[in-house]
């Protein structure tokens, strides 16, 4: 199993011995030593691939096929002496501003602690280097292995909840910089994944809470340290919903700002429709008389009258004025200009 194993060893006393032989002679010296314990680390690894361990290990059934298929909710459940614990992992892209969700499966038990890691967010490499740096930690056995690692997950909440944060910022800026572009889906892109940030981090929570309330009796030895991780979480779980509040009411302070302008350019639209009626209204009777009198009929009413060119320019200027009028009275929109001023 080279490439499913990411790491193996016994810890006796504080010293780490990596593990060369056989998974099988690891678990027996183990054992036969007394005060150790056992982490192997695991990637993604098949049903046939964790039979071995299962066989050593005597595994629940129903929680290994949890670890292997992943896609579970964080919990703690009890098998006999071993612990179960299902915890999710984030990473922060910051080219998309997405958030990738991955899964741990700790199987904890008095002398052993399998981890089985899916997903590229939070490798262990960094609390195992931790843990055989502190030997308080490795004082506490498993339970200090599960305390490193929750503490690392809810660390790693806390950096990306300072990103989403900034993420966040930036989009009330663009919101209100009365720029015309269009950031609903920016909006909903990001509100989507702090709702799988809130997935992964909310569940924890109730886990944590058992192991401080001292419910949890192999975790007891790390009780102070958990309480700790617990307070961090909490504060994560504020921020996130803090920020789940603040992108609704960008959403919908953003739908109010794109209503307003398309509703001053629905009234722009229509008061230049109205002074295009206007002028309209005003040459259409001029045009009407012209009309009639460019028909070129010999037999026509005053044709030849030495009058009837400027009475038909009078007649067209009275028509005029006199359509002024009654838009002018009936509240109609006049050509832009020719207002009349109200009295004060």
């Amino acid at each position: 199993m080279p490439d499913v194993i990411v790491d193996k060893a016994i810890y006796c006393d504080g010293v780490r011995h990596t593990i060369h032989g056989d998974i099988s002679d690891a678990f027996s010296d183990a054992r036969t030593r007394g005060d150790c314990f056992l982490w192997i680390g695991l990637h993604e690894p098949s049903q046939e691939e964790f039979d071995l361990i299962t066989s050593e290990v005597k595994l629940h059934p129903l929680a290994v096929e949890d670890a292997i298929h992943a896609h579970q909710r964080p919990k703690l459940e009890r098998y006999g002496d071993t612990l179960f614990v299902v915890l999710k992992t984030l990473l922060y892209v910051e080219d998309g501003s997405d958030i990738e969700v991955g899964e741990i499966n700790l199987f904890v038990g008095a002398d052993f602690v399998i981890s089985v890691r899916h997903g590229q967010a939070n490798p262990l490499t960094g609390v195992r280097r931790r843990i055989e740096s502190d030997p308080e930690l490795l004082a506490a056995g498993p339970a200090g292995v599960l305390y490193a690692i929750c503490d690392q997950i809810v660390d790693t909440y806390s950096e990306i909840s300072h990103e989403v944060e900034h993420d966040l910022i930036v989009l009330e800026r663009r919101v209100f910089s009365g720029e015309q572009a269009d950031v609903t889906e920016d909006i909903y892109s990001l509100k989507r994944e702090v709702l799988e940030f809130r997935a992964a981090q909310d569940p924890l929570i109730p886990v944590l809470e058992e192991i401080v309330k001292g419910r949890v009796e192999l975790c007891n030895v790390a009780r102070d340290q958990f309480r700790d991780v617990l307070d961090h979480l909490l504060r994560v779980d504020a921020a996130v919903d803090e920020h789940n509040e603040l992108l609704t009411n960008a959403l919908n302070a953003h739908l109010a700002l794109v209503g307003r302008e398309q509703s001053a350019a629905a009234m722009q639209q229509n008061a230049d429709m109205r002074k295009i009626s206007s002028w309209a209204a005003l040459i259409a009777v001029p045009t009407m008389i012209a009309g009639v009198y460019g028909m070129n009929f010999d037999h026509m009413p005053e044709l030849h009258w030495l009058l009837g060119y400027p009475l038909s320019l009078c007649v067209m200027v009275i028509a005029v004025i006199i359509v002024y009028r009654l838009q002018a009275s009936a509240g109609g929109t006049v050509p832009a200009g020719s207002r009349r001023r109200s009295p004060r």
